[in-house]
């Protein structure tokens, strides 16, 4: 029996691929990592003792570095448990809770008929790449150079030019076998009792094909190139083949194209997507000219558990963004949420690449919001409470704006945050001189960034410039010391590599050059130092490798960089671990104390709240004499010459 394309990914879909291949191993405890999907265990279809075989949830795909099996749910079926294709389709779907597609004449001749249409979408696809470089498709060619495509980004997208005529693509079809009935299927013109003679729907417009999950083409967009007609953009109606809020522009090439940190971000047009890929971001989709759907949202996280929704830097970019916020908080999930990104006023991402390169757009792109800074930014920008009832009105709308969210464990943490934010910046106010007066400083976002607080408030136009950001603070020497180590002596990662995997860090330039760090050696053999560093393509990579080592040079930290004695490195990397460790606890111990501290303050507990604080001041203390201390051990340095 063939199965639909549709049917296998939908049930793919349901069934992460953990659950499948959890039923044959035991994942190791130390390198997992389930809330991010990340799994290994010892390769059921070899014998080993250490971990080698990893199976990603994200995109539903299995692979054992010892032996180099890989596949998908079925493939891991068929090959260990000797399942035909069928049963392991079956087994699939009743894990997915789907029933089997029954076999229906009626449904298998539907079937060939959607192929049939498919075919023509194709052969109206090749036309309209053909008018593009033909003499009446010079004004598009001249519009596509305008804004900097080059005939390569062309061609990969397959973007053509439908010609100024009435019956152009019709008498083309017409020619191949196809009939009206057929091309009105494919929504390629007008047709219906009302209309005498039918005729094409796209006429005088750059076309952009419009591809499904296996990249056919399925619908198109239509540019307009005169100024006089009513819809600039022009996309296909609905259709056996095409539903507009059940697709993303780009999904094929985007998921290909996620690279290792598993990021896609969401833009809002066709032109957008293709600037960017052409400057180099091949993992960006788009909403084909509506809101966001929450089918769209579900294809996103397909993809990634957080994807970045970008938005222009005006004031219909900022509204998308609060109509995404809203359409997204009921539905986030533990490792299911969003980030925002926002660009500069009056800026897209096509103006922006175009005029400052692709490092504008990763400065943008760095600078995402999580969606709780986001609904904090609408709530309180140009916000003024300077009374005790226009204080609880925002409290209230915090509290309405939580009890949306669907999952309960979620949601008691989107509350938690928000009574933390709302006391910090209360607090903030009393605390500021001439309180009551200068309303300004009351005014907009409070985000996680500097002052006492703990929250910097914003004006309505910063927050919509791509002024709103949280830059990462500079990596501690500890932990840049961890990591250099690495680098430089792989055994040290070798020696060390459960605890390593599994290092969790605060700060975000770091946490990335760890999770590329490992992928690297999760994915090649490496040695020496030289391995590594023949491995690495990644320019951020580069980059971070260069401004570490500077950084330990500049502390005088040589321990780390390159010509130490390596019994001193592990003597070093031993006592940082164990620094980083009780660093790690202490941290957890003050974020509990805080949390604690906080409800009692709320509940008026004067005499908890006393201890509470003598509490926080040890751990303060603690953590202060361990930021003095070195990662260096009585008599170290003799290896290395400099005892």
């Amino acid at each position: 029996m063939r199965f639909p394309p549709s049917f296998l990914d939908e049930i793919r879909d349901r069934v992460p691929i953990s659950a499948v291949i959890g039923t044959r191993v035991s994942w190791d405890r130390r390198k997992t990592n389930a809330p991010r999907g990340d799994y290994w265990a010892c390769c059921p279809f070899h014998g080993e003792k250490s971990p080698s075989f990893h199976c990603e949830d994200k995109k539903g795909r299995y692979h054992c570095f010892g032996c180099g099996v890989s596949g998908d749910h079925f493939k891991f079926l068929t090959e260990l448990d000797g399942m035909s294709f069928p049963e392991a389709v079956e087994r699939i779907a009743d894990m997915a809770g789907v029933a089997m597609p029954v076999r229906d004449a009626q449904e298998e001749r539907r079937e060939r008929e959607r192929a049939s249409l498919h075919d023509i979408m194709e052969l109206a696809t090749k036309f309209f790449q053909e008018r593009l470089q033909a003499a009446d498709g010079a004004k598009a060619r001249a519009y596509l150079r305008e804004r900097g495509l080059t005939p390569a980004t062309q061609q990969k997208f397959r973007i053509g030019y439908a010609p100024e005529s009435r019956n152009a693509l019709k008498e083309f079809l017409a020619g191949k076998g196809v009939d009206t009935a057929q091309m009105d299927a494919c929504g390629l013109i007008h047709a219906g009792p009302d209309i005498p003679v039918s005729y094409d729907r796209f006429r005088d417009r750059v076309m952009f094909p419009i591809e499904d999950r296996q990249g056919r083409v399925i619908a198109f967009g239509g540019r307009a190139l005169s100024s006089d007609v009513p819809a600039k953009y022009l996309n296909s109606p609905d259709t056996e083949l095409f539903h507009k809020g059940d697709v993303l522009y780009n999904f094929a090439r985007a998921r290909k194209g996620m690279g290792r940190d598993g990021t896609v971000i969401a833009v809002e047009g066709y032109m957008d997507v293709i600037a960017l890929a052409q400057a180099g971001f091949d993992n960006v989709v788009a909403p084909l000219g509506t809101a966001l759907t929450e089918n769209q949202l579900e294809l996103l996280w397909r993809m990634s558990g957080e994807p970045v929704l970008c938005f222009d830097g005006d004031q219909a970019g900022l509204r998308a963004a609060w109509r995404a916020a809203d359409m997204v908080l009921p539905l986030v999930q533990a490792g299911r949420t969003a980030r925002f990104a926002l660009l500069p006023e009056g800026k897209d991402p096509d103006d922006l690449v175009r005029a400052a390169g692709p490092e504008a757009f990763k400065a943008v792109l760095s600078e995402a919001r999580p969606l709780a800074d986001l609904l904090w930014m609408r709530e309180t920008t140009n916000g003024v409470f300077d009374t005790p009832e226009r204080r609880a009105s925002l409290e209230k709308a915090l509290r309405e704006l939580t009890g949306r969210i669907k999952d309960e464990s979620v949601r008691y943490h989107y509350a938690q945050d928000m009574r933390e934010r709302v006391q910090a910046f209360f607090g903030a106010q009393r605390a500021r001189p001439g309180h009551g007066k200068d309303r300004d400083q009351r005014k907009g976002f409070s985000g996680r960034g500097g002052g006492a607080s703990g929250r910097t408030a914003m004006t309505e136009s910063l927050a919509r410039s791509a002024l709103i950001k949280m830059m990462p603070s500079r990596p501690l020497l500890r932990e840049a010391a961890l990591l250099m180590s690495l680098v430089n002596y792989p055994q040290i990662f070798h020696e060390h590599s459960d605890v390593v995997v599994n290092l969790n860090f605060d700060n975000r330039y770091i946490s990335n050059f760890h999770a590329k760090l490992v992928d690297l050696f999760a994915n090649n053999p490496i040695e020496t130092r030289d391995d590594l560093i023949a491995m690495v393509r990644d320019n951020d990579m580069v980059e971070a490798i260069a401004s570490l080592t500077k950084q330990l040079k500049d502390c005088y930290h040589w321990v780390a960089t390159e010509g130490a004695a390596l019994e001193d490195v592990r003597e070093a990397f031993n006592q940082a671990l164990a620094l980083y460790s009780r660093s790690r606890e202490l941290t957890d111990q003050r974020a509990a104390l805080q949390q604690a501290l906080g409800d009692a303050v709320e509940e008026g507990s004067d005499e908890l709240a006393s201890h509470l604080l003598d509490a926080l001041r040890l751990n303060s203390e603690e953590m202060a004499a361990l930021d003095r201390q070195e990662a260096l051990v009585e008599g170290f340095g003799v290896m290395s010459g400099r005892a």
